[in-house]
């Protein structure tokens, strides 16, 4: 009896011990898929931060990532100016406006003669902003790639026509049609001896996207509220709307100016300073948005700053109201 007992309790012992061998194997197999499959997260988790870094460095670079390279010939505080006219001369107007902006069109369509004519006789340079604000406001990035064709022209030396045959052919402020680099190419086709393979590949790349975002944090620096603000010498000239500017008044103070009699008669009242006091009394002066009651020819135009104090996402700059009465006016 006892060996019989004995031999019970020795299987039942290695029966025990077996048992317990196999929840251990098993135990190991479920740790070592735990390892194996934590291993196989941290390689698919690594992976994915690797891609989204990538990713967001492809975003940055067509969004104006990288380097900032100057157009050939900028001038200004960090080259963010492109200049037109003879540098001697005596008026300096500053232009800021964005190639998708419906008031900056009408601005340039009512003063380009006058302007491209002081040019011509020594007595106006234009230092121009090129800003990116409607992209902001509307979407899409047609404000950029306009803006980065330009001054891949500048550096072709054919800014000055570019400019306006984008002007001339702006499209609808809701189409971006100008963030399609084909349709800047089909226009570069306008200005004699542009479409190259220089600026099609400048174009392309976006070679100046980041000296174009630099020229927008220079708006934003400058306190400005809309495009276009366009400044004679320091002074707004649509901070006066009492007394609005035509381009014959532009024209007047331009030669007042260069006789030494410096316009006064008609100077717009506005700071020199294009932040501060100045900059607001020329928000302050801003027209509301055209409505069915607005005089002929007043301009609509989503080209208030995003993100500022007091701004809407549509508006109209100050000055639009001026630039449609002096249509009338233009000698």
């Amino acid at each position: 009896m006892n060996d019989g007992a004995n031999r019970e309790a020795k299987r039942s012992a290695r029966e025990r011990l077996q048992v317990e061998r196999e929840r251990e194997k098993k135990r190991e197999k479920r740790r070592r898929t735990l390892i194996v499959a934590s291993a196989v997260v941290g390689v698919l988790g690594l992976a994915a931060v690797v891609g989204l870094i990538a990713a967001n460095t492809g975003s940055d670079k067509s969004a104006g990532g990288g380097p900032v390279t100057a157009p050939s010939g900028a001038t200004g505080k960090d080259a963010l100016a492109i200049q037109t006219g003879k540098p001697e001369a005596k008026s300096t107007l500053t232009v800021w406006e964005d190639f998708r902006c419906p008031a900056c069109k009408s601005f340039e369509t009512n003063y380009r003669d006058t302007v491209h004519d002081l040019e011509a006789k020594g007595l106006l340079k234009v230092d121009y902003h090129i800003v990116t604000l409607i992209d902001g406001n509307m979407g899409g990035s047609g404000s950029l790639k306009g803006a980065n064709a330009a001054a891949c022209a500048q550096d072709a030396g054919k800014f000055a026509a570019y400019h306006d045959v984008l002007f001339e052919n702006q499209p609808q402020e809701v189409d971006d049609a100008y963030g399609k680099n084909a349709k800047l190419l089909e226009l570069a086709a306008k200005v004699d001896g542009l479409d190259t393979p220089e600026f099609r590949k400048c174009v392309e790349d976006g070679t100046h996207n980041s000296w174009v975002n630099k020229s927008f944090e220079a708006f934003h620096a400058g306190k400005f509220k809309g495009t276009p603000t366009v400044l004679l010498n320091g002074k707004d000239l649509f901070a006066d709307q009492a007394n609005p500017i035509t381009p014959q008044k532009l024209k007047e103070q331009v030669e007042g100016t260069a006789k030494g009699t410096g316009g006064a008669s008609s100077s717009p009242s506005a700071s020199p300073s294009p932040s501060g006091k100045g900059a607001k009394g020329a928000a302050s002066a801003s027209p509301s948005a055209s409505s069915p009651g607005s005089s002929p020819g007043s301009v609509k135009s989503s080209s208030t700053s995003p993100g500022m104090s007091g701004s809407s996402s549509t508006g109209s700059r100050a000055g639009s109201a001026g630039v449609a009465k002096g249509a009338a006016d233009t000698p």
